[in-house]
């Protein structure tokens, strides 16, 4: 692990005097790798400066230990070495974490579908409360949030909905949120005040950039349709929305809540390379998926992950055992907590795998 380490410092330095040449400043693209390269180590070398410091502190102080008769100077120097030996084991802690292989992907924008499943009206209603839940939670993060296209229940909520977050780092906190949610409350229309069950199926696609994705215009077949809301109505009186279908793949795309065709095909093309993207990860995680037994990814989407239980005022997400009670401020998109808790698991669980254990 060491060696590796010194070999990322010594790297971080090269870039350093990299960033420092002119003829790498006037060079824009070549600049841009670099500095993002050296962003993406700058957190590692810190630490691992520091833990160089705190080794070397330790070997003082149990020098001193060894070498000071005063027996006040003694206790103290006894004192800094328990100090030290708690501070190694810390950093050593932080560095296998920090080693851990980054996710490529952690760092997209995302493209989030919520469908609601069993249940009924109920359920459309939970997908209407979900997107709610993650709007202000990406709002509270400063993230972009963008809707796609939607579906609507003709009582509120929403059968389908999809929409976008932008921001960095976005897809590292979402990815966790695909699967299947399940809800359990007594529907407004229920007058004997019966628990109902439903459920709402997420899915979380990373957002594919141009150059990732080769897609030829001989592929694509684009259907123009007029646009309609929940029980037939028109939204539009033209034809404005549009579907567009991937043929070597069969992947689809549709997007009618713009007036505009354009936007609207802008919209669904980008629904669909995400898409395309996200099946290419899919097949790649099956292939994977013996080497990442109990690891938490992006989620098997056919997966109970989660249960709101509102007469108990409770979430508990079944993968890692946690249960909150404080389901009121969740809805309201304060769920960090409940990321934090999954990414923290995911790690050592990374961890784990990376020490064959």
């Amino acid at each position: 692990m060491f060696d590796k380490l010194k070999g990322v410092e010594d790297r971080f330095i090269k870039l350093e005097q990299l960033l420092s040449d002119p003829a790498v400043v006037s060079d824009r693209v070549q600049y841009q790798k670099y500095i993002k390269e050296h962003g993406e180590i700058a957190k590692l070398v810190e630490a691992y400066r520091h833990y160089c410091k705190v080794l070397s502190d330790l070997d003082e102080a149990k020098e001193m230990v060894e070498m000071d008769d005063d027996p006040e100077m003694k206790a103290m120097a006894l004192e800094e070495v328990d100090s030290l030996e708690e501070q190694k084991t810390t950093c050593e802690e932080e560095l296998k974490v920090l080693l851990i292989p980054k996710d490529p992907l952690d760092e997209k924008s995302v493209i989030v579908e919520l469908r609601a499943g069993t249940g009924g009206d109920e359920s459309s209603l939970f997908a209407g409360d979900l997107f709610k839940m993650y709007t202000r939670y990406a709002e509270g993060r400063t993230w972009k949030v963008e809707l796609m296209d939607s579906h609507e229940s003709d009582v509120g909520g929403f059968k389908e909905v999809v929409f976008q977050v932008n921001g960095k780092g976005a897809y590292s906190s979402f990815k966790y949120e695909s699967g299947v949610h399940r809800v359990q409350r007594v529907p407004a229309t229920e007058t004997q005040g019966r628990i109902h069950t439903s459920a709402v199926t997420v899915a979380v696609l990373p957002e594919a950039e141009d150059v990732e994705l080769k897609i030829e215009p001989n592929e694509l077949r684009i259907d123009i349709f007029r646009s309609s809301g929940p029980g037939g109505q028109s939204v539009n009186t033209t034809d404005s929305a549009v579907r567009i279908t991937h043929i070597p793949t069969g992947i689809t795309a549709t997007c009618q809540d713009e007036k505009s065709q354009h936007k609207n095909k802008d919209k669904a093309m980008k629904v669909l390379r995400s898409r395309i993207l996200d099946k290419m990860i899919q097949e790649k995680e099956a292939q994977r998926s013996a080497d990442r037994k109990g690891q938490i990814g992006s989620g098997d989407r056919s997966e109970r992950i989660r249960t709101y239980n509102f007469p108990q005022g409770r979430m508990t997400d079944h993968r890692i055992g946690l249960t909150l009670y404080k389901l009121d401020s969740i809805m309201e998109g304060e769920i960090e907590e409940v990321i934090a808790s999954l990414r923290t698991h995911a790690q050592a669980q990374a961890l784990k795998n990376e020490q064959g254990l």
